[in-house]
């Protein structure tokens, strides 16, 4: 470590003994970025940095701000293929349809599809009937249910998982039944269960719920036995979820999350070692960040302050932008808002320049339906910003999806803990709702495991709420309570309310895989 006139010395004396003039304002970018390493880090970056230029074959040798800007910008990702990207901010409308090929047992890429917003009716059976293949294939070959090869392992305790046709053939009583299907009312008051091949009257007035959250439009596991064309339920259960590890050799080296690469990063090793390298890098999520109000703004100010000389490689805002609905001047005011915060961001250069700053729109923003995937702000409302703050500012949607490296990240703004209590057909009388929910979410392989009626889909970008296979990270932004669950290698996080949590946060550090809980000090009186 070193002052940053001391750096810059050495930096100046370097470029000369190469043959380069460099201007002062370069030689200053150049020891901010330099500053925190070691010696022999310093020493190693800069001799890459004089290599880089030396194969430029520049007209002049003097060396501009810019000239450093793009050199150090190459050599980070020096070593990288052309599709390996260290971060990709990946909207919802950008994600690839994958398809279960029955025969050939393993994922596809749907290339040919085209997704418009307004499909034929047809692809909202197909998005369930989607959603049904993956749960089916993944539960089917749970060690409960799979069927092994060995005589000698014939005799362990299995279950057997069947078709609802099956029970609807047989005119007598069948015990022991497990059946995975979609939970509906297809008339008022009355619960069925449904898959592809029919639907099945349930009583449930004997049932044992297990833990998890259980919605209509769910899809779950049915215990109990088969009698007069009614399936009596004696215990109703989540289908069980898969760790990644489990997923993965099922896709191949295909890219599932999204992103220009054909193959999936999670196995790139130089990137991995990227990663592995930034020991200090970290993510920074904040919740109903109201830009309109002051008191807000100052703790940003103190946000901003105590990350400049150590910048985040991002930071993820996340709406609702505004305090309160402004009614016709609402897009007015958020225009406004956000002019103010590139002023108030401009001074801190370091973190302007080394940060990525993202938006993910809240349901009361402007300017969209309520439909899931929601699409970002509009360009009219967010122009000063960008023209301020560059290519650091990024719009994107709600849900979306963030690749750093190895790891894959998918952030969500929604108030799911009360749209799922609140559409529970059987309210958990034990457990903490956060576990419940984490269960629930990756159970059923979406953000929104709810009704169309309760929570609407854009029918042909189902694909963009997936969470199979599991990513590293799940975050789900909510008015509830702050927390940080942790289910099979997969953490869903919220860090709640930013102004009605005293001004706390979440930051996820990749190279250890750890969420931290964080909060602005308060003021002294």
């Amino acid at each position: 470590m070193g002052d940053l006139q001391q750096v810059r010395v050495e930096v100046n004396n370097a470029f000369k003994l190469s043959g380069f003039t460099i201007r002062r304002e370069a030689s200053t970018f150049v020891a901010e970025q330099l500053i925190a390493l070691t010696p022999q880090e310093r020493q190693k970056m800069i001799d890459k940095l004089t290599a880089h230029l030396l194969h430029q074959c520049l007209s002049q040798p003097v060396l501009e701000k810019q000239h450093l800007e793009v050199a150090y910008k190459e050599c980070l990702s020096l070593g990288l293929e052309e599709s390996e990207t260290v971060i990709n901010i990946i909207d919802a409308f950008n994600i690839p349809k994958i398809s279960y090929d029955n025969e050939r047992k393993k994922f596809l890429k749907d290339v040919g599809a085209k997704n418009n917003l307004y499909p034929e009716p047809k692809w909202k059976a197909q998005m369930l009937l989607d959603r049904y293949t993956i749960i089916w294939q993944r539960t089917i070959r749970n060690k409960l249910f799979a069927k092994e090869t060995l005589p000698s392992m014939e005799s362990e305790n299995r279950f057997q998982l069947r078709k609802i046709e099956v029970l609807l053939s047989s005119s007598s009583r069948i015990n022991d039944v497990i059946v995975l299907g979609f939970l509906t009312q297809l008339t008022e008051g009355k619960f069925y269960l449904e898959d592809p091949t029919g639907s099945i009257l349930l009583d449930m007035s004997q049932t044992r719920y297990h833990s998890g959250l259980f919605t209509e439009s769910s899809f779950v596991l049915a215990e109990g036995y088969y009698d007069d064309k009614v399936l009596h339920v004696m215990g109703l259960v989540l289908p069980p979820s898969e760790s990644r590890a489990t997923s993965l050799p099922y896709f191949g080296s295909l890219n599932t999350f999204g992103g220009k690469s054909k193959t999936l990063l999670k196995n790139s090793q130089n990137l991995l070692k990227l990663e592995q390298e930034n020991e200090d890098g970290m993510f920074v999520f904040l919740s109903d960040v109201w830009f309109d109000n002051l008191k807000v703004i100052s703790k940003l100010k103190t946000l901003f302050t105590g990350y400049n000389d150590f910048p985040p490689i991002a930071i993820v805002f996340m709406g609702e932008f505004l305090s309160c609905p402004y009614g016709f001047e609402h897009s007015i005011q958020l225009r406004a808002a956000l002019n103010n915060l590139a002023d108030v961001l401009y001074p801190f250069n370091k973190l302007r320049e080394t940060c990525k700053f993202i938006f993910v729109p809240g349901r009361s923003d402007p300017a969209a339906a309520n439909i899931l995937p929601r699409p970002p702000i509009p360009s009219s409302i967010t122009k000063e910003i960008r023209q301020k703050l560059g290519d650091s500012v990024i719009f994107t949607t709600n849900p979306c999806r963030i690749q750093y490296c190895t790891q894959e990240i998918v952030i969500l703004r929604q108030d799911l803990v009360t749209k799922m209590c609140r559409n529970s057909i059987h309210f958990p009388e034990t457990g903490d709702i956060p576990d419940h929910l984490t269960k629930t979410l990756l159970s059923q392989c979406t953000l929104s495991p709810l009704s169309l009626a309760i929570q609407p889909i854009y029918w042909k970008h189902a694909d963009a709420l997936s969470l199979y296979p599991m990513p590293d990270l799940v975050v789900v932004a909510d008015h509830f309570q702050p927390y940080t669950r942790s289910y099979q290698n997969c953490q869903v996080v919220n860090p709640g309310s930013f102004p009605r949590t005293e001004y706390s946060f979440k930051v996820y550090i990749p190279f250890t895989k750890t969420v931290e809980d964080s909060q602005i000090p308060k003021e002294d009186t």
